[in-house]
């Protein structure tokens, strides 16, 4: 049964007199993921703030949290190697531009590296 009247939700929350105040409560709606030919990734090596160790970077998605896991996953499984997902980025360690450039065009995105 849902309740409208959640109080927790509106916890430390100043009460307002107006009928049509609608409490802000501050999260961002997630983007929605757009699909994958209107995608414009763009792939790179980085070595900034690594110790030197190389890392493919892909910059440019637009989309959920999921759909950005999702991607990073098969990526990662592709080349067989480990990496990180977070803010729209996805890193993946190693020089791995060319085989990522490969199956994101496979996969129907728009990439390419820079």
């Amino acid at each position: 049964m849902a309740n409208n009247n959640d109080w927790k939700d509106r916890l430390n929350v100043v009460y307002s007199t107006n009928p049509d105040y609608k409490y802000d409560t501050g999260e961002q709606a997630e983007a929605e993921t757009l699909p994958p030919a209107r995608q414009n990734l763009r792939i790179k090596l980085d070595k900034r703030n690594r110790n030197g160790k190389a890392v493919t970077l892909i910059t440019g998605f637009i989309g959920t949290e999921a759909d950005l896991k999702a991607l990073a996953k098969m990526l990662k499984t592709h080349c067989g190697v480990g990496g990180s997902d977070k803010d729209g980025e996805i890193l993946i360690q190693g020089d791995h531009r060319q085989k990522t450039l490969e199956l994101l065009t496979r996969a129907g995105y728009k990439a390419r590296i820079i």
